[in-house]
Order: structure tokens, then sequence, then C-alpha cells
């Protein structure tokens, strides 16, 4: 097996809550991620892969372990501009309508990322053509598009900086549920193109079942279980994962599937 791209070891982010609470929102967390590996994180709000994606991308500091890229510790932003290598690592956030400059036209901001790419990126209008957009789209502004439209451009300028790891926090999250299928599966294609790792984070274990080569499940800011997608769909372990399971709708309507005991 090759060495990871991607490796977490014991880490720890903790919050101060009114009244001297703590909450450990990531609890001892430890995995790793192959080069082209598709990795889905799952878990209710709250669990802690959110801070655990933005732990991995410099935006959150742990409280102690470690995040290694390539085998080199990503150290928290603060002030300072992110090192060369670490922009290999492009996240894609929940928030479509957030997650873009509304002054800037949609051509400029692609831009930023094709700046930042350590090879020859496409070029502008490709990057559009691969979420499937037209090329005129360049010359508009986020305003003039649908959320499902913003998050396809969003993930342009992720894959514009020819990214090695990409992060999907809750990506379809804000999407109607004709769209979330839609664009898992394009995030899948597209890391599978270019050969980038791809984390996708959700709570919806019938999307990564679909999209993801393994799945990794969160609680409480611990992993309880991970293993081959399938592998976790037909035979969980814990009984979290079966709750999760036992949560998504049966597509005829006639309720869910049953807690297994």
């Amino acid at each position: 097996m090759t060495d990871p791209i991607l490796e977490i070891r014991d880490a720890h982010v903790t919050f101060k809550r009114p009244g001297g609470q703590v909450l450990k929102a990531v609890n001892g967390v430890s995995l790793a991620m192959q080069p082209g590996e598709v990795v889905g994180l799952v878990g209710e709000s709250g669990c802690g892969k959110s801070t655990l994606a933005r732990a991995i991308t410099g935006l959150q500091p742990l409280e102690s372990g470690q995040i290694l890229f390539r085998g080199k510790e990503i150290r928290p932003l603060g002030l300072r501009r992110r090192k060369g290598e670490e922009l290999s690592i492009q996240m894609v956030f929940q928030n479509p309508y957030a997650s873009l400059n509304p002054r800037r036209r949609i051509s400029d901001q692609i831009e930023d990322g094709r700046a930042v790419s350590s090879t020859q990126a496409p070029t502008v209008k490709e990057l559009l053509e691969r979420v499937q957009l037209p090329a005129h789209y360049a010359n508009r502004f986020p305003h003039e598009f649908s959320g499902g439209e913003r998050q396809r451009i969003a993930i342009a300028r992720a894959i514009a900086a020819s990214p090695q790891v990409l992060v999907g926090d809750e990506p379809i999250a804000s999407l109607d549920a004709s769209l979330q299928i839609h664009v898992a599966e394009l995030m899948r294609d597209l890391a599978k193109d270019t050969g980038a790792s791809l984390l996708f984070i959700t709570h919806d274990l019938a999307i990564v079942r679909q999209i993801c080569n393994r799945i990794i499940v969160m609680n409480a800011g611990k992993i309880v279980e991970q293993g081959p997608a399938e592998e976790i769909w037909d035979s969980p372990q814990e009984t979290y994962t079966r709750k999760l399971l036992a949560a998504i709708p049966i597509a005829d309507g006639l309720g869910t599937i049953p807690v297994l005991d």
C-alpha cells in the first residue's frame, strides 16, 4: 500500500461553552486516506465532522494531535498565507450563497483558483464545462445563479487549483433533493478524472453509499465505525450506524428501514 496522502493522528478539538463547560468536538480521531480514494464521513449534525474538515484545511487549530499532508504537518492558518503545498487541499463549503464573493464575476473567482495551481490548470471555459455549465456564465455575478449552479461554480473554483485532496463539507445539504445526488456524483467524477482524493462529508448514508469506496461513521467527536461502503450498508456493527440507516426514507414512501437489534 502506498503512503497516505492525508493522515490524521489522534486529533482533538475542544470548545468552551458558557458556564465553563467544555465540548469535545473532535475527540481522538485518527484516519488515513490513500491517493485517489473517495471516502464518506457521515454523522448527525454536531458530531464534529465539520470541525474536523476545518482542521484539515487549517481553518481550525487542533488542541492536540497532528494532521499530515504527504507526510508534512498542516499548521493552522492564523494570519499567515497558506503554504504552496497546502493549497493542494481545497474545500467546497456547505452554503453556496456564502462561499462566492457577490461583487466579483465568476471568471475572476475561478481565476483565483487557477492562479495557485501547481500544474497547468484548465481554462475557465473548460472548468465551467466540467461542472456542466455554459461558458458564457463566466461573465455573470453570483446573484444571477440558483443554489445548485452556485455550488457547481464553487466546485469549479476548487478544482481550478488542481487539488490533490478535495474536501466537501456538507456540500449538498442546502440543495434541493433532486440536485443532491447529481452534485455528489459530479464531485466524485471530477475527483476521479483529476486523480484527487475526495473526503465527502454528509449526514446522508444513502448518498455516500453510491459515490464512496469507504465510509467512516462519526459520533460525539469520535469515529465509531469504518469500512468498505457496501459492508457498512449491509452489515453495520454499531447501534449508532444502524440508527443512521433507519432514518433513511424508503423510496416508495412506506416508511423507513427498521432499526436492527
